[in-house]
């Protein structure tokens, strides 16, 4: 049996765990450096707040009455088994790999807030000229970078006999 696309993964999930661990520890340090709704001027576009979304992306669905975090909960627990299947399949492509590996990282980040808070913590807030961006967190940039590389990876040319760019239309 040939191990090579065992180890490829391992790599993958181990880097998922580093950037999970990188997201619980950032926000283990916020909890205890902030009260709810404390906000640290940082500079003239970047501030810290802690704040708890029980919704999913700019608070949607925040104020459903709580069903949501089980139903987000699920959510991001199937997208994360679907990833891994995927992610088994396409190890050595750099960059899908490093996307999924960093949606997975960023949606089980988040898994574990909503286990053990009902919510996710986010402390990050950008604003400019009186306007600002809803609060997140490094899952939730995890998330972000992954779904721009993923976009990049299906638009980016292919050598020829190096097949379709979607993942769906691979082999």
């Amino acid at each position: 049996m040939n191990d090579v696309p065992s180890r490829n993964i391992d790599r993958w999930l181990g880097l998922a765990g580093i950037v999970i661990a990188i997201d619980q520890i950032s926000k283990w340090l916020v909890l205890a450096w902030l009260q709810p709704g404390e906000v640290i001027y940082v500079a003239p576009f970047f501030n810290w707040v802690l704040t708890f979304n029980p919704g999913a992306a700019f608070s949607f669905l925040s104020d459903a009455g709580g069903w949501q975090r089980w139903f987000f909960t699920a959510l991001a627990l199937a997208v994360s088994a679907w990833i891994v299947s995927v992610l088994r399949r396409h190890v050595g492509e750099f960059r899908l790999s490093l996307a999924l590996t960093l949606i997975l990282a960023g949606a089980l980040g988040n898994v574990i807030d909503r286990l053990r808070f009902g919510a996710v913590v986010d402390f990050i807030q950008w604003h400019a000229a009186g306007f600002y961006w809803p609060a997140f967190n490094v899952a939730d940039s995890a998330i972000s970078v992954g779904a721009v590389l993923m976009a990049w990876d299906q638009f980016a040319a292919r050598p020829a006999g190096h097949g379709p760019a979607h993942p769906s239309q691979r082999k």
